[in-house]
């Protein structure tokens, strides 16, 4: 099992961009430095090129920053929502962070994920990022 702590600001995967010759590029100018962290990250604590492979699971966080308007002069407004069912789409930040995993090479590929808990929080008494759980599928088992 492999445990990351990615500090920054959780980026979803948006659409890509022909540039000719067959060339795609990301249209999120936000995805790039996501990825970077978690990859920064990897290296930091020593999983880079762990390269898991096989039936994976991944379980992860992500806290994203509240957005100024839930807050007033006296704190959290009474009306703002406890969970950030809003834009960026969760689907969309998992899909950035296996692309970060796989080219950090904590996983061989994100294609060998095959069961996903995810989910969106407000970062109200932490910092922005996500907290990441890769780990293999035990046989026998649903899940580890």
């Amino acid at each position: 099992m492999i445990l990351l702590q990615i500090y920054g600001t959780p980026a979803p995967q948006g659409s890509k961009r022909h540039v000719g010759n067959g060339r795609m590029i990301e249209v999120s100018k936000k995805v790039g430095p996501w990825r970077a962290a978690i990859v920064e990250q990897a290296i930091r604590d020593g999983v880079s090129e762990t390269r898991l492979d096989g039936p994976l699971v991944l379980r992860v966080s992500f806290y994203l920053q509240r957005p100024k308007g839930h807050s007033g002069v006296r704190g959290l407004l009474p009306s703002a929502p406890r969970w950030p069912f809003r834009v960026p789409d969760l689907d969309k930040l998992v899909r950035s962070t296996g692309d970060g995993l796989t080219q950090a090479g904590v996983i061989a590929d994100d294609a060998r994920i095959v069961v996903i808990h995810a989910q969106k929080v407000y970062a109200d008494d932490r910092a922005t990022g996500a907290e990441i759980c890769i780990s293999q599928m035990i046989e026998g088992n649903e899940y580890e």
